[in-house]
């Protein structure tokens, strides 16, 4: 049986443009991220850095725009200065947020020499968990000062002798949360990241800065944490963080299917907040939102920190993705476009091996996860302005967030082509849904891609690294300004539509 639902699509109605920042990526030391992740000298693929060219390879496809680096958790505890200079020079360390021994054999000038080779831009975190506002300015002036001073002539004894010119830089991460080293109240935080942003907009008025939101919505704080960090650093600060996993061990699939609504209820509440700040400040100014941790995490299946035994580069939470999975991807993905007027930056966690579209075996392949292809098709194809989209469909009850509506959408419409794509999932599991979509005059479908399988469970693999791979769809039709198509049960689909050309 088949459900159905309608939308509209229409140029006039832009909610912002598609910031490019909203596809980024993440990589932390944590687990085999890093190191056999994305670096692994002697491996048959590695160039003569030690980067993976397979990895390379895969970012470039994924379409990843900006990569935040070091952590994380991690960055709380992280000396950035044991990861620079002679490699046989620098210390070795516990690693306390990952239980882990770091060798520092990559720091700053390997990464940022990789996201050259990535071509990404590079969004660096502060550590103000165990350190404050003079270790984040020399950390500033090392990497972004051209030359003359000890700090900046430093980098450049080191090998790099441009500045790395970063403009994007955290201040701090989850510093809300208890696990985290140097944890803060939410006035003591905010009194040091606005001392540490007045510092750094001394030092360059240009950069971009991002003070620390909630670890994640379900935070006894959640919203009053933000409220009190931004009243102390309104007017110094572009961004404000927020992050969120979504986890379907417990079974309940309707809800998971629906976390682009929880996603989609954090990012207005957040935004609602940061505006409230700016009117009692009587501020002219908006805070944008740094989405900056997000992805499917397996969670339950994780003991925790205190589980881990010391040791290098562990295996640590390289969730195998499935079908549905990629369908929450997708849909998530669609919710980061929707708010694409208050949302400027966002990174999947992570990049590689730690719940990641990437997977590597050390001295192996590497390969696509299922959740790989909805954030490489969205990132190659949303282009210009993002589109208010909202379907007439029916609603799936769910434990969790109430009334979702099963038909999410977004579009996007490119005025240097024309091109208008539509991006929907249809989060029903147990019925098709026939679309009906009224489009702008002058268009035609030039392609229509979805991902689903009648194995929801289907997952790829080293062995199997393209069982689960996006295909045509069927059914697509048009006449006049009316296209209708059928969307399968728990599905992602991208539909391109193009001008006719003239003859037609």
């Amino acid at each position: 049986m088949a459900t159905t639902a309608r939308l509209t699509l229409d140029p006039a109605f832009r909610i912002g443009p598609v910031e490019p920042r909203i596809f980024g990526s993440f990589v932390e030391h944590m687990g085999r991220c890093v190191y056999t992740g994305v670096f692994e000298p002697g491996h048959p693929l590695a160039d003569a850095d030690g980067f993976r060219t397979d990895v390379l390879e895969l970012t470039r496809e994924l379409g990843v725009t900006l990569v935040r680096y070091p952590g994380g958790n991690f960055v709380s505890n992280y000396r950035w200065e044991d990861g620079v200079g002679p490699v046989e020079d620098r210390p070795a360390r516990l690693e306390l947020a990952w239980r882990s021994l770091e060798g520092n054999s990559f720091g700053l000038n390997e990464f940022m020499a990789w996201a050259a080779k990535a071509g990404v831009e590079p969004m660096m975190a502060l550590n103000l968990g165990t350190r404050g506002v003079a270790e984040a300015l020399e950390l500033v002036e090392y990497a972004n000062y051209p030359g003359g001073t000890r700090l900046s002539d430093l980098r450049r004894a080191h090998g790099a002798d441009r500045p790395h010119d970063v403009r994007l830089w955290c201040l701090g991460n989850e510093l809300d949360g208890p696990w985290q080293m140097g944890h803060k109240t939410a006035g003591e935080y905010g009194r040091l990241a606005a001392e540490t942003a007045r510092a750094l907009k001394r030092f360059d008025p240009g950069l971009s800065l991002v003070a620390c939101g909630s670890s994640n919505s379900g935070m006894p704080t959640f919203g009053a944490w933000e409220a009190e960090v931004l009243e102390a650093t309104y007017e110094m600060v572009d961004y404000v963080s927020l992050h969120a996993y979504y986890d379907p061990s417990d079974g309940d699939v309707d809800s998971f299917l629906a976390s682009g609504a929880d996603m989609e209820h954090m990012i207005r509440s957040i935004a609602a907040t940061a505006d409230h700040v700016g009117a009692k400040l009587r501020s002219d100014k908006k805070i944008r939102l740094s989405f900056d941790e997000w992805n499917v995490w397996y969670q339950s299946r994780f003991d925790g920190e205190s589980s881990l035994e010391w040791t290098e580069r562990p295996r640590l939470i390289e969730d195998s993705y499935d079908v549905t999975d990629a369908v929450v991807v997708g849909s998530l993905l669609i919710t980061l476009l929707r708010n694409a007027d208050r949302v400027g930056v966002a990174c999947q966690a992570q990049l590689a091996n730690v719940i990641a579209p990437i997977r590597t075996e050390p001295g192996g392949p590497a390969w696509r996860q299922t959740i790989f292809h909805p954030f490489a098709l969205t990132a190659r194809h949303a282009r210009g302005e993002v589109l208010r989209v909202e379907p007439e469909c029916a609603a799936i009850p769910t434990a969790k967030y109430g009334e979702a509506p099963a038909i999410w959408a977004t579009a996007t419409h490119d005025a240097a082509t024309g091109e208008l794509v539509l991006f929907v999932v249809n989060r029903d599991r147990d019925d098709a849904c026939a679309l009906e979509i009224t489009l702008p005059e002058g268009l035609r479908p030039v392609e229509h891609v979805e991902l689903t399988d009648d194995d929801l469970s289907a997952a790829n693999s080293a062995d199997f690294p393209d069982r689960v791979t996006p295909r045509p769809g069927a059914g697509l039709s048009q006449e006049g300004r009316q296209a209708s198509l059928t969307l399968p049960p728990v599905s992602w689909s991208i539909v391109r539509f193009a001008p006719n050309s003239p003859q037609e």
